[in-house]
Formats: structure tokens, sequence, C-alpha cells
């Protein structure tokens, strides 16, 4: 993401919903980890892979202080000999129970969760756990939702643009709200940062 567009995003959206709408969806996820004390799931699709949400999600769970924010990966393809944080397969949602949050990332259309997604999602949260969508405006995955985040297709933002908005917002609702354009800079600043930073090897 080019950094002058990360530095002018907020203030060209905040004419439009999405801010609130991202800050809610982030203050959900938020309030839903931290009540149970931790146990976020992020999963995505066997054609999406939601890595670069969680790695920022790390960042954020380090720098707001909220370490329930540090989210397990879950991987369509993971193998036992990966490196630990990208060996967690599919088999972690069977385990899926009450306290645990469970984020589902996927895009609209065809690279969609598929029947055999749609159906661990759904024994996870009959299972108790809580579930979030974020992506699709319709289907199977919102109506399982206890929350949605719908980015439709056609809209000025992707997929990748909500989730940095998302991620960002987590990290600052945990905290106070910063006081004085100093501070407003700082963060402004280190979000940029992350955001243009390269990604870090398979993560």
């Amino acid at each position: 993401m080019d950094a002058v567009r990360v530095a002018l995003l907020r203030e060209v959206l905040a004419g439009t919903e999405w801010l609130g709408a991202t800050r809610r969806f982030a203050g959900v996820l938020r309030g839903s980890v931290v009540s149970h004390g931790g146990g976020l799931l992020l999963v995505g699709t066997p054609e999406y892979e939601p890595w670069h949400l969680a790695a920022h999600l790390v960042d954020e769970a380090a720098w707001s202080g909220t370490p329930e924010l540090a989210p397990t990966l879950v991987r369509h393809d993971a193998q036992p000999s990966d490196p630990a944080h990208l060996a967690v397969g599919l088999g972690r949602l069977a385990a899926t129970g009450r306290g645990e949050t469970l984020l589902v990332v996927s895009p609209n259309g065809p690279e969609g969760p598929d029947a055999p997604l749609l159906e661990r999602v759904h024994d996870a949260r009959r299972a108790g756990a809580t579930v979030l969508a974020l992506g699709p405006d319709e289907g199977d995955l919102a109506a399982l939702a206890h929350e949605s985040l719908a980015v439709p297709q056609g809209t000025d933002l992707d997929l990748d643009t909500v989730q940095h908005l998302v991620s960002a917002a987590a990290g600052e609702n945990a905290v106070p709200a910063p006081r004085g354009p100093r501070r407003f800079r700082d963060r402004l600043s280190r979000l940029t940062e992350q955001l243009t930073a390269p990604p870090p090897a398979r993560w």
C-alpha cells in the first residue's frame, strides 16, 4: 500500500460510513477476545489466506498491550514441517468451542468459502465460538456470523485495505483515544510504516 495513500486514507474516508463500520467491527472483535481472555482463530479460504491481517494483528496486540488480539492463523494447506506459527491446520477448527473467537476472511465470488469450510464454521458456532466474518456481503458465511463487515464488490475499497483499517482500529480501541495532534501524527506515522513494510517470509 502506497505511503501517501495510507496517510490520506482516513481523511478521505471521514465523510463515508467506512471509518465507523471498520471501527465498530474492530470493537466487536476486540471485545470478544478480551472478554474471553484470548482464543482468536483466523482463517481464510483455500485460495485466500489472510496472513497479512494475522501479522498486523500481532503487531497491534504488542503495541496496544492487548495480547488477546494476537491470532492463531489456521491454514488450509498447513504442513507439519512448516514453522509453528504456520503449521496450524483446519483440524484446529474442530476443537473450537465456547470462549473462542473465529474470524473468517473471505473474498466475494468463486474464491469465497467452500462447503467444507462453511461446515466447520457452522460446527464452531454450534460449539459456542463467536464467529465474525470479513468480506462477503451476502451468502452462507454472512448468515453464520454473529457479526460481519461486508466489502461489496465494485467499491473503492478492496478487502486488503479494509483488513488494514480493521487491524489498526482494533489496536486503537484497546487504548484510550490519543489527544493532541502530535499523538495523532505519531499513530499515523506508525501505521504508514507498518503498511508499507515488506511482508516477512511466509507470514
